[in-house]
């Protein structure tokens, strides 16, 4: 029998009859189980964990339902019954399934019942975090008060906020200068023109064909983020991690990357100077290079949030290199239909977090067929969920790849194809074959930390 894998962390209070301040709450939960029984595609509009569920077989019932959506099983009593296995006992048999599934007549009401969910479970993890920091404090007062502080701040951002706070927060806006750039800066003059930087929430596509430089790109934005002081998690599901680090290193350096195969023999003593700076700075910057065995988005969400805990306020940037390596857990009749499932969650993923993602997608071989091989949106493979989730779409093309003798084959083109927020355009960058690098025009980059 196929049983649940896991139950997460978080609140799993013992069942039994709820007390009267109770009962909203309680029925809130039911009334989302009955929701995803009555129209099962609404676990995908979710946006709860099990943790936020205030009864533990209400807990292993989402549990179910949350699995049964990551193998693409149908979600009723009966697949939910079978992934329960030996625990249906424990929840109240299936005559408590039943209940919950007559218990919903409407889907309407959704939002407001996962509100009211999320608003208690702030109430209980308020009261928990308190408790703790009385009953501790006078053992370690100032890291208790900070971890209190810090789970608070959490529990606040699982809370949508209301009309009320949208238009302060809008009319403060109004009155402060919010500089030159909205979002996170990208590190080139010329896109962050055209950007205002990496916005918090988007999904962000970078496509080309290969060798068109899509990896360096994507390194170049990565170690910008980290010579701006934020933090980088890249997912390398090609490549092994000590490749992408040597690539990262030549850049820094400005050593030829060939050198980088075997320094022992290659480096001079000036390269040996160079190359040491560099791994000191790389080893400064709060970049984590992953090349996960299961390449999954439960995996990458996994991270995702571990990062997110361990640095709540500083700019986080998300680089996946490649989407047509995500592996799905479920079976799919078509392709097309596994990468809008991922490219979907992914999205999800870049909202809950409050985190720009930056992934790198394969262009179809009709590019190949035309005389004009620069790339357009209708080139992307599957490339309707791609243009749907995506907030911002850019396509890369490398003449040099095609005409060997053009003068301006030095120059990689990021075409802004689509721009959910913002204008569309061409950026032209310089691409620095023999570092492995990408800079804004004719700018040097040179080793540089951040103090």
């Amino acid at each position: 029998m196929n049983e649940i894998s896991y139950l997460p962390e978080g609140n799993q209070l013992q069942t039994g009859y709820p007390h009267p301040s109770e009962s909203k709450e309680i029925e809130a939960e039911n009334m989302i189980l009955g929701a995803i029984f009555l129209e099962p595609g609404c676990v995908f509009e979710v946006i709860l964990e099990p943790y936020h569920f205030s009864q533990k077989r209400n807990q292993l019932i989402f549990q179910a339902m949350i699995e049964l959506r990551q193998e693409s099983q149908g979600i009723d009593i009966v697949t939910v019954v079978n992934k329960l296995g030996s625990l249906i006992e424990s929840i109240g048999g299936v005559s408590y399934l039943s209940s919950l599934a007559l218990s919903c007549p409407t889907t309407v009401h959704l939002e407001e019942y996962e509100q009211i969910m999320l608003e208690h479970y702030k109430l209980r993890e308020l009261k928990r975090a308190a408790a703790r920091f009385l009953n501790d404090g006078r053992l370690v007062e100032a890291e208790q008060f900070y971890q209190t502080f810090i789970k608070l701040q959490e529990i606040g951002n699982t809370v949508e906020e209301t009309k009320q706070d949208l238009m302060m927060e809008i009319f403060n806006e109004m009155y402060e200068d919010q500089g030159d750039l909205s979002g996170i800066d990208t590190g080139f003059d010329s896109l962050n023109r055209m950007t205002s930087g990496w916005s918090k929430g988007d999904l962000i596509i970078l496509a080309g064909r290969p060798s068109m430089g899509k990896t360096a790109f994507a390194l170049s934005l990565a170690m910008n983020g980290c010579q701006k002081g934020g933090v980088v998690d890249l997912f390398s599901l090609e490549m092994p991690k000590k490749q992408l680090a040597k690539r990262i290193l030549s850049s820094l350096s400005r050593i030829d990357g060939a050198k980088w195969k075997n320094p022992y023999r290659l480096f001079t003593e000036e390269d040996q100077v160079r190359a040491n700076e560099a791994l000191s700075i790389f080893h400064q910057w709060h970049l984590q290079i992953h090349d996960p065995p299961q390449k999954t988005v439960s995996g990458i969400r996994a991270q995702i949030q571990k990062t997110r805990r361990e640095y709540p306020h500083e700019d986080y940037l998300v680089v996946i290199d490649y989407l047509q390596l995500i592996a799905t857990s479920g079976k799919y009749d078509r392709h097309d239909l596994a990468i809008a499932s991922i490219t979907k969650e992914l999205k999800q993923l870049a909202r809950q977090y409050d985190v720009p993602i930056i992934l790198l997608s394969q262009l179809s071989r009709g590019v190949e067929q035309r005389m004009d091989k620069r790339p357009k949106m209708s080139d992307l493979r599957d490339s309707g969920s791609i243009e749907q989730d995506a907030d911002l779409i850019m396509l890369l093309y490398r003449d040099e790849y095609y005409n060997k003798n053009n003068s301006e084959n030095k120059f990689i083109e990021i075409d802004l194809a689509k721009h959910r927020n913002g204008p569309v355009g061409m950026v032209k960058l310089l691409f620095e074959k023999e570092y492995g690098g990408v800079v804004d025009g004719g700018k040097r980059k040179c080793a540089q930390g951040k103090n």
